[in-house]
């Protein structure tokens, strides 16, 4: 009887250490598995897909624990609650870490393109602003026939006209040309209109920048551009003539006016 007990003592000894041993195994796999992934786990997809690997082998151990269980005893159970809760919170903390870790280069990278976006936008406004002011900036006037100025600017002023015989205002300047003396622009600029003016005769008109405009008139011909071209300082637009009423007893001359926002200005203050 006694034999029998201690051979039952023993067989029984051995299924616990065989059961042990087996969940001490299943234990370290599970363990090397979670460390393997945990390793080589780098962004959010893979931390996922770890996670649900690590939650499959958790209730796999779980289960495999759960069937030695009922052999075991309550000791088995409490070991199993307790390397489950540490593997759980282990890899909870390993999950959490690299969401946050993600999160933050995220936060960061955002925060990196919204700087850039800033530059840009700073770069841009700085341009949009330099390109403004060289838009503003009034057109330089060269003379447009070489010659004396026979009559000066006279908006407020009286001048004598030796064609009327009487004293009158004078809006331009004019320069003494010979006939068919070739005319040039001012400056650069659209030509507006090309008229026949009761009083100056054959007038061309010229836009320029920032609402100023040119006008020539005693005309001979402008035949060398027409109306909604663009033209250059310095380009050939006429030549000069003898076809202006009110000047008609006056030297062969070229009557030049500028103007701004359709007020007459003094030409001289304007020419370099």
């Amino acid at each position: 009887m006694r034999r029998e007990n201690r051979h039952f003592q023993r067989n029984n000894f051995d299924i616990k250490r065989g059961l042990y041993i087996v969940g001490g195994v299943l234990s370290l796999s599970v363990i090397a598995f979670i460390a393997i992934f945990l390793i080589y786990g780098s962004n959010k997809t893979k931390s996922n897909q770890l996670a649900k690997f690590n939650t499959s082998a958790i209730d796999d151990y779980a289960n495999s624990i759960e069937e030695t269980s009922s052999q075991m005893g309550r000791t088995v159970n409490e070991m199993q609650n307790e390397e489950t809760n540490i593997i759980t919170n282990e890899v909870t903390n390993e999950v959490s870490n690299q969401i946050n870790t993600n999160t933050t280069s995220e936060d960061k990278y955002a925060v990196n393109t919204s700087n850039v976006e800033n530059k840009n936008e700073e770069k841009q406004a700085n341009a949009e602003e330099e390109k403004k002011e060289e838009e503003i900036k009034d057109p330089e006037f060269k003379m447009p026939v070489e010659g004396e100025i026979l009559r000066e600017f006279a908006k407020d002023n009286l001048v004598y006209s030796a064609t009327l015989d009487e004293w009158i205002t004078h809006n331009g300047i004019d320069i003494a040309a010979e006939k068919t003396s070739v005319v040039k622009a001012a400056a650069d600029g659209v030509v507006k209109s090309i008229k026949n003016d009761p009083r100056y005769g054959l007038t061309v008109v010229i836009e320029h920048t920032n609402g100023f405009t040119s006008v020539y008139s005693n005309l001979l011909t402008a035949e060398f551009i027409e109306e909604g071209e663009n033209v250059k300082q310095g380009q050939t637009i006429a030549t000069v003539g003898n076809t202006a009423t009110f000047e008609i007893a006056d030297e062969s001359h070229l009557h030049f006016e500028i103007l701004k926002n359709s007020e007459n200005l003094d030409p001289e203050l304007y020419i370099k």
